[in-house]
């Protein structure tokens, strides 16, 4: 494990301020409070020392001790413990198996002499259970075998509260609370002395190694356990954190948070107690006393005392981050959220974090940077700064001050390797990609995008025209440069449109498919610019290039005036300014045309006529000649045909003009059936065209929707045709038998045999005759069922009417008509079905003033 620099060794009081040439005088304990320092030496002497601190700049700091006074006990034997009780003023002194209550700035004994007396070792309750501020809770081990004493101590008094007997002799003591952790002979246990509950925590052996057992916090020990492992316990008997590991030699222990600092007789040791790896060494011979104070950590030889001054965390972390040991800083800038204050600790440690992301992406570890720049908040300028030209020549963004990292941009970073800033960059549009949507961009949208749009041209991505096509904030100035730069002139003409100048994007395309520029972004260009003129709204942009357009593709083209969206109200064009623009554009005026009569459907004869005369002029240019009578209809016949048949819009007249000696029967036939000349039209299919089947399907078309004698009268009128006087042919023989026998129910059978030649057969017309036969009697029936229920009606009325004058009335002077209220004054009357009686005067003229109000409905 690299070393870390976590404290600094310096010296407070030297040999000759505190004993002067005294040989063979020994420092048996050390005690520290605020400024005061009192050293317990082997003669019986108390020194009273005053220390001042002074800061380094480097971080670390000097001491300086001025001796007060010293003050001899009384006792040939050495000062065993100094524990300082502030609240009360007083020193616990323990010197011959006596605890002494001392006057911390006088050295004197208290005027009532009081002491504990039989007392091994001492421990203060820093987790007292009293609630008095005026005393303080002192745990004793008792020269009585197996005995602890707890004691309550004030400023010239002491009480004993509490004898608590143990399973083995007690060695070592530290006390929280009602909890007492103890060295026993064999063991550590935690011993509840209120309730005598024990808890036994691990064995060890007190003849080969000194116990330790020191309070850490708050239900928590320190303890020296087996194979050189220093083990934390709680209360509870469970331990929260992983062991450290020391030396097996360890003769004392202290903690500064987040360091455990163990003492040997060669070394200093400092573990984190948040990785538990060991951080420092320091050499430190003929060390015995190694002890914490309020944060701060004194150690001493037998001649000397000295303090380990911790390093400012921040300058830790720095360091750590300097060395490249991310791991490390991060868990120690976590543990430092204890001891600095919510609010700098935020700032620190975002700042920390913005630190390790930077180291972790110059070692290409972009995952684990991504994850730090966004737990730290990046200022995500930051990163974008270290890419050249990436941000835009407006922004005002300035690096942080000091600076996040040592990078001066991404080739210094990369030392000019190609490979590693590829590999930057593509991270970067990772990354800009993923944030540009979230809080991190807020304020910086302009600058993310510019940078990402930059990158995205560079490197040609696909991802480019995403980018452009949806809601960004790319800054035209700069990102237009770039594009050309690039000669991303499609991606520009983008960035163009929008940031709403379309004329402008619109003119690089066209500029882009007449070959003035380069760019093959895409192939289909030409017909992406007749989409985007199609949802364009503005008229002048359409109108500007619609000849392009036109003369580029006029199938293509058209699109622009025949695909607009349907919800186009405002500003839509006029159809008449479409159809003069089309003039120079025949194939693009049929189309627009057909858009308006089939797919818009609008009413308008012009627009009909218009186009029944361009079918009808290209069927005329492409009709085959005389001898190809056998040749398929073209689509664009096939179209006219179907206007001719189902518009009743054009001309009629005026196109029967143009078609008369053109050579189109057809034509001629639906042009005499829309002026319901049928006989004209259906000799042309029989007699000219010898479409029979054609002529069926006229007489079907032109009779859709028409009542039945109509209908009727066309079918009599092509079976007249077929069986007319004159050479009669099979073929007309067959066509009239067919008509017969597939439409019998159009056909009135009583006529139909009175025009048959008597020389057909029965057998022949035999489907038209019990089809004729199947429609009789279905007619008989249904005028008999018919019959039936209204003579049913009729009989259910007479019934109504028989009941209603079977019943008697009753008629007096007294009776009032319902509808005057006047008395009648003759038998006469009229009765309604609800039993009401009115006048026969008041019925006339209830018939004849249908407001008048009714009883009822007159019978």
């Amino acid at each position: 494990m690299m070393s870390t620099k976590a404290f600094t060794l310096v010296s407070a009081v030297e040999r000759e301020l505190l004993m002067g040439d005294k040989e063979r005088v020994n420092i048996e304990c050390v005690e520290c409070c605020s400024k005061n320092l009192y050293v317990g030496t082997s003669d019986g002497f108390i020194y009273h020392f005053l220390l001042e601190e002074k800061a380094l700049p480097a971080g670390t700091a000097t001491f300086t001790a001025t001796k007060q006074l010293h003050k001899h006990l009384g006792f040939k034997k050495p000062v065993s413990e100094l524990r300082a009780a502030s609240a009360l003023n007083r020193l616990l002194v323990l010197c011959d198996n006596s605890i002494t209550l001392v006057n911390m700035l006088s050295l004197e004994p208290v005027p009532s002499g009081a002491r504990i007396k039989g007392a091994v070792a001492l421990a203060l309750n820093e987790n007292p259970v009293s609630g008095d501020p005026f005393c303080v809770e002192v745990c004793i081990i008792s020269v009585k075998r197996r005995t602890i004493q707890v004691f309550m101590v004030y400023e010239d008094r002491v009480q004993i509260v509490r004898e608590v007997s143990t399973p083995e002799q007690p060695l070592a003591v530290a006390v929280d609370g009602h909890f007492l952790c103890l060295a026993l002979t064999t063991q550590y246990i935690i011993l509840n002395y209120n309730t005598g509950a024990s808890q036994d925590l691990f064995p060890y052996c007190s003849e080969e190694k000194h116990p330790i057992v020191k309070r850490i916090g708050r239900q928590e020990f320190l303890l020296a356990g087996p194979g050189g492992l220093g083990m934390f316990a709680t209360v509870a008997g469970i331990s929260q954190r992983a062991p450290v590991h020391w030396s097996e030699n360890v003769i004392g222990a202290a903690i500064c948070f987040p360091y455990v600092i163990a003492l040997d007789q060669e070394f200093i040791t400092v573990h984190s107690m948040l990785d538990q790896q060991q951080k420092q060494t320091l050499p430190f011979k003929e060390g015995h006393i190694l002890q914490d104070f309020e944060g701060r950590v004194i150690v001493a030889t037998s001649k000397g005392v000295y303090i380990l001054v911790p390093l400012p965390l921040e300058k830790q972390i720095q360091d750590l981050l300097a060395s490249r040991r991310v791991e490390e800083a991060l868990v120690l800038a976590k543990g430092a959220r204890r001891n600095i204050p919510k609010e700098k600790f935020q700032v620190m440690y975002r700042r920390i974090l913005q630190q390790a992301g930077f180291i972790q992406f110059a070692q290409l570890q972009f995952l684990e940077a991504k994850e730090l720049f966004r737990s730290g908040q990046l200022d995500v300028r930051e990163l974008i700064s270290l890419y050249p030209f990436l941000l835009p020549t407006c922004s005002s963004f300035t690096r942080s001050h000091p600076p996040l990292h040592e990078y001066a941009d991404l080739n210094q970073l990369t030392q000019g390797d190609q490979e590693k800033m590829a590999k930057c960059k593509r991270f970067l549009m990772s990354y800009l990609n993923e944030v540009r949507s979230t809080e991190v961009a807020n304020g910086y949208k302009e600058d993310i995008d510019t940078a990402l749009l930059k990158l995205y041209a560079e490197a040609d991505h696909d991802s480019l025209l995403d980018l452009l096509v949806t809601e960004n904030s790319c800054l035209l100035t700069d990102s237009a440069a770039w594009l050309e730069k690039h000669k991303k002139y499609f991606a520009l003409g983008l960035l163009y449109h929008y940031n709403n100048q379309d004329t402008a994007a619109v003119q690089l395309w066209v500029d882009i498919v007449n070959g003035d520029i380069q760019d093959s972004t895409r192939s289909d260009l030409y017909e992406y610019i007749v989409d985007f003129l199609t949802y364009s709204s503005d008229q002048a942009l359409v109108w500007k290039y619609a000849d392009w357009v036109l003369q580029k593709s006029e199938e293509i083209g058209v699109q622009v005036f025949t695909k607009r969206p349907s919800d186009e109200q405002e500003n839509s064009f006029n159809p008449d300014d479409i159809l003069h623009c089309l003039q120079n554009y025949p194939k693009a005026l049929v189309k627009y045309l057909e858009h308006l009569v089939i797919d818009k459907r609008l009413q308008k004869e012009e627009y009909h006529t218009h186009l029944a005369v361009l079918y009808l002029d290209a069927v005329l240019q492409h009709k085959p000649s005389a001898s190809d009578k056998g040749a398929e209809v073209t689509e664009t016949q096939a179209k006219f045909r179907r206007l001719l048949q189902k518009s009743d819009l054009y001309r009629v007249r005026f196109l029967m003009e143009k078609v008369q000696g053109a050579g189109l029967p057809m034509e001629s036939a639906i042009l005499h059936g829309k002026l319901e000349e049928h006989g004209k039209a259906l000799h042309i299919l029989v007699h000219e065209l010898r479409d029979f089947s054609g002529a069926q399907d006229y007489c079907l078309w032109r009779s859709e929707g028409r009542d039945p004698p109509y209908r009727q009268q066309l079918f009599h009128t092509l079976l007249t045709m077929y069986l007319s006087p004159g050479p009669s042919t099979p073929e007309l023989t067959v066509a009239a038998v067919d008509l017969l026998n597939q439409h019998a129910r159009e056909f009135d059978a009583a006529q139909v045999l009175q025009l048959l030649p008597g020389t057909w057969s029965v057998q022949l017309l035999c489907p038209f005759l019990a089809g004729a036969v199947r429609d009789s009697i279905h007619t008989r029936r249904t005028t008999q069922v018919a019959l039936g229920l209204a003579k049913s009606e009729n009989l259910i009325y007479k019934y109504d009417k028989m009941k209603l004058k079977g019943s008697s009335v009753r008629l007096s002077d007294k009776k009032l008509c319902q509808m005057c209220q006047n008395p009648f004054r003759e038998p006469v009357f009229v009765r309604y079905p609800n039993g009401g009686l009115v006048h026969t005067h008041c019925a006339a003229s209830r018939h004849t003033n249908p407001s008048a109000p009714s009883p009822g409905t007159r019978t």
